[in-house]
């Protein structure tokens, strides 16, 4: 008589594009390294969001960021995963009640890269070219500085866009450059954007990792592959967005960075159309990064007023 299969050690959630599950996989190898287990031990479960679903219109349009992790966060709390994989640019600011994150892989590259076929740089674009992107912040970034861009919708996935780019949709396009390195698809950049002339999404090339509260089991498994300093960065730039109320109906960068026991955090607000912006940095200890994000946050509260973060600004 055939013995029952063994249940799996962990059950893992993640979204299907080849960018969350190059995420889910990196994440599954390693945990199965630092504990010695075979890989296969650990399952990966597909879930369908309903950002996935939506490609007809602009995620603002829709419900916001919450789309890319709502049916991911229900397995969660219903049991039928044990821990969710996310990328932290597309986590809510607020958590369902019952989750909380519990860990961070190392940070990827946090740049924006840029990709056109037809100029080296953003800069360089002619006159009137047309911009592919789904992001309010890079949206807002390229028309500060050239404001005679048109931009247009480019929704899907990373190869997805790349195929629209190639097919002539838009003579230029910018992604994570994080999102290029984890799918081998780097050499597609033309060229890379520095945080000082773009700052990035907060989150950005970040890996957060979910678990219910109360699940010690999980939680334990998981806290051995925090990378705790992309975790204090992050404690401040998810404070600067939840001080912020962030959606993806205002445009908004954040990074946190540290170097010897100090966290430097910048941070930037824009009107959708760019010409309007107020920008902040701020220094502190790695004990105060969460304080450090919420403090920036008043800061540009109080200089730029409710006017960038009204909901139909």
């Amino acid at each position: 008589m055939q013995s029952a299969p063994s249940a799996p050690l962990l059950r893992i959630g993640t979204r299907g594009s080849p960018l969350a599950l190059a995420q889910a996989h990196e994440t599954r190898a390693r945990i199965a390294s630092f504990y010695s287990v075979d890989p296969d031990e650990i399952e990966i479960e597909v879930i369908r969001t309903s950002g996935d679903r939506i490609q007809d219109r602009p995620l603002s349009e829709a419900g916001g960021k919450g789309l890319f992790t709502k049916e991911i966060e229900e397995a969660l709390i219903a049991g039928r995963i044990d821990l969710a994989v996310h990328s932290s640019k597309d986590m809510p600011t607020a958590l369902p009640e019952g989750l909380e994150l519990s860990a961070f892989l190392p940070r990827e590259d946090v740049r924006d890269a840029f990709l056109s076929p037809v100029a080296t740089t953003l800069r360089e674009l002619p006159q009137g070219a047309v911009l592919g992107t789904s992001s309010l912040r890079r949206r807002a970034m390229a028309l500060s500085l050239r404001p005679d861009l048109k931009p247009v919708e480019f929704r899907g996935n990373v190869e997805t866009r790349l195929k629209k780019l190639a097919d002539g949709v838009a003579h230029a396009t910018l992604l994570a450059l994080a999102g290029l390195k984890r799918l081998g698809l780097e050499a597609h950049a033309t060229s890379i954007i520095e945080p000082d002339d773009f700052l990035p999404a907060c989150g950005q090339g970040a890996v957060a990792i979910e678990t219910r509260i109360g699940d010690e089991r999980t939680s334990g498994l998981v806290a051995r592959i925090n990378h705790e300093p992309t975790q204090i960065a992050l404690s401040a730039e998810r404070a600067f967005l939840t001080r912020l109320d962030g959606s993806c109906r205002t445009p908004i960068g954040g990074l946190a960075t540290i170097e010897g026991g100090v966290v430097t955090f910048r941070g930037m607000v824009l009107s959708p159309d760019g010409r309007q912006s107020e920008s902040v940095r701020l220094e502190g200890s790695v004990a105060d990064a969460a304080r450090l994000g919420f403090d920036a946050a008043g800061e540009l509260i109080s200089r730029g007023g409710t006017a960038f973060f009204r909901a139909d600004a």
